[in-house]
């Protein structure tokens, strides 16, 4: 997850021996050619298979989430192509106690100097596990929003669209403002987003207005009434 201009992606780390989740891994067929397991793996299909081991982690123990991030936007029916992490949008009082699930599951929790998040890994994808987005805290509010979608056959709360959007866009500054990164997940989603509420939540912060003027002049959204 990109947050406070940051866009840095760590050095993978191997996968955790010993995670306990992959029971209902499927089974590699029997007809496979020799040397088919040494192939390399579709990155996003491991960033999906690493999301679904989490993510049926959390609804098992009970804990309340949301998807964020890229994976969010491809179970909204953005691109499949993920380049980066998962995200999981977890209450901030919760944070302890999803950590214990992790840790009890085999996986290693990492607490990173960012205050907002912790990590973890699985199937060697790097996991964020967020509890503050665009510099507020993750909300009861935020997570009951929350849409279930099936991401790659398995169901789970994801952001709602507009909680997705404002997320993505209230981290631009003068520091980080890649809106070509962007610009086609606000395509893909556009249908679905309250953008007049998109609007308030973001004020008068001007990389947030600028983007949301692009929007605009590039017929993604409507001009705001009033404007044109």
């Amino acid at each position: 997850m990109t947050q406070n201009g940051e866009d840095s992606t760590p050095a993978r780390r191997p996968e955790v021996a010993g995670l306990r989740l992959a029971a209902d891994s499927p089974v590699r067929s029997a007809a496979a050619p020799p040397g088919a397991q040494d192939l390399p793996q579709d990155r996003s299909q491991a960033i999906l298979e690493a999301t679904k081991q989490i993510g049926a982690l959390l609804k098992r123990k009970g804990h309340p989430f949301a998807l964020a991030g890229s994976v969010a936007v491809y179970a909204h029916g953005g691109s499949r192509h993920l380049q980066h992490d998962a995200d999981f949008a977890v209450l901030p009082e919760d944070a302890d106690a999803v950590a214990a699930t992790l840790r009890e599951a085999g996986l290693t929790v990492r607490t990173p100097p960012e205050d907002w998040l912790l990590k973890t890994d699985c199937h060697g994808q790097d996991i964020d596990i967020i509890f503050e987005l665009a510099h507020q805290p993750v909300t009861k509010d935020m997570l009951a929003r929350a849409q279930c979608l099936p991401v790659d056959s398995v169901l789970m709360p994801v952001l709602a669209p507009t909680d997705l959007i404002h997320s993505l866009i209230s981290a631009f500054s003068e520091h980080y403002c890649d809106f070509g990164a962007v610009l086609p997940v606000a395509r893909a989603v556009r249908e679905k987003v309250d953008w007049d509420e998109v609007r308030r939540a973001c004020g008068d912060e001007p990389m947030p207005a600028a983007f949301l003027f692009l929007l605009e002049q590039l017929n993604v959204i409507q001009p705001r009434e009033g404007t044109s």
